[in-house]
């Protein structure tokens, strides 16, 4: 995140701000509504981010009703890394 970020306030001052800003509205969508993305792989879901091409990979245990964040990858990003 901190290279995406870095990246994005190169190209326009704010823009990383906006960046951040999205990555946190996704992960506080994920924390209220853990079911709503698919499983995509294995037992991991993913929440795309608005206006930035970015997907939050996530576990939800809905026993324990726990998110466990696993990464934030670009989506060109082989998630199986």
């Amino acid at each position: 995140m901190a290279e995406a970020y870095a990246w994005y306030e190169d190209q326009k001052v704010g823009l990383g701000e906006e960046f951040l800003r999205c990555i946190e509205a996704n992960v506080n969508t994920i924390r209220r509504f853990p079911e709503m993305h698919e499983v995509k792989f294995k037992k991991f879901r993913r929440g795309l981010v608005r206006r930035f091409p970015y997907g939050v990979f996530y576990e939800y245990n809905s026993g324990e009703n726990r998110v466990i964040i696993y990464g934030i990858f670009h989506n060109a990003e082989n998630p199986k890394k």
